[in-house]
């Protein structure tokens, strides 16, 4: 069983990049498999760790279809959503929540909205 090689913040050598570097510089990780790995000492937890690849394997992000972009949209919608008023919140209704702030915040008014929505 091998082991991945630690390196410490800040001192990975050149010709590895995290997925946020990669992605940063247009590529992605592409399949290769994890070569080493970063990580963060912190003072009253465990490090912080993050997974290094290599860039000469990496290969170039997948272009956005618009296909793929309609479809992002429309996931996005959804998530602003409120299931309760079926308004568009203008921000992602949380999931501790299940509904928009206002339907939770004012529950009278959540009927008043219900049936206006209707």
């Amino acid at each position: 069983m091998s082991t991945l090689p630690v390196y410490r913040w800040r001192l990975a050598p050149e010709g590895l990049a995290t997925r946020r570097q990669l992605r940063a510089a247009g590529l992605r990780p592409g399949g290769q498999d994890v070569v080493a790995q970063l990580e963060r000492p912190r003072r009253r937890r465990g490090p912080l760790v993050a997974y290094l690849y290599l860039v000469e394997r990496a290969k170039p992000v997948r272009p956005m279809t618009a296909r793929r972009a309609a479809a992002l949209a429309k996931a996005n919608a959804a998530r602003r959503t409120c299931p309760v008023c079926r308004r568009d919140a203008g921000y992602v209704i949380p999931v501790s929540l299940g509904m928009c702030v206002a339907c939770h915040d004012f529950p009278e008014q959540r009927a008043a909205r219900t049936l206006s929505a209707a």
